[in-house]
């Protein structure tokens, strides 16, 4: 139950933000994506805002000797060092995505409350995105891996 409550607030925390600054307004973000026209770059202020959080959080979690509050351990992205096509494949379509539409799924997830059309057929896209990116990830995978016998040993 306090890990649901503290899960909630840290989500309509994010939300707030995500509102305040504007992340949720496509417009703002798309002049932001605008170089060469009315570029507003105020929303870099909150990319340097959230990086130097997380640094500070990163940094303090990883020096810790303790486990967080709610139990379990601190988990840190950031342990795969390579650069190959699945990220840069995935990057790209990421930044497609950004680049059409003015949302990332942040910010479309905090959309859905409005009711916009936009944000609705964003986040259907991405679940269905995923959806197939799990199915294609699964029937790449040796069929050892996918077979209930290796699975049951």
């Amino acid at each position: 139950m306090k890990r649901g409550i503290v899960a909630f607030a840290a989500g309509a925390i994010f939300s707030a933000g995500l509102c305040l600054s504007g992340m949720t307004r496509p417009a703002k973000v798309l002049s932001f994506l605008d170089f060469f026209g009315h570029w507003d770059p105020s929303l870099a202020l909150v990319m340097v805002g959230a990086i130097g959080v997380s640094a500070v959080a990163f940094r303090i979690s990883a020096r810790a000797r303790w486990t967080p509050i709610l139990g379990g351990r601190f988990h840190v992205p950031g342990t795969r060092k390579a650069v190959d096509l699945q990220l840069v494949t995935g990057a790209a379509i990421f930044g497609v995505g950004w680049g059409l539409s003015g949302l990332c799924p942040g910010p479309a997830v905090t959309s859905l409350a409005s009711g916009q059309v936009g944000p609705i057929l964003f986040c259907t896209s991405m679940l269905a995105g995923m959806v197939l990116y799990r199915l294609a990830a699964r029937a790449r995978a040796p069929r050892a891996e996918r077979s209930p016998a290796a699975s049951a040993s």
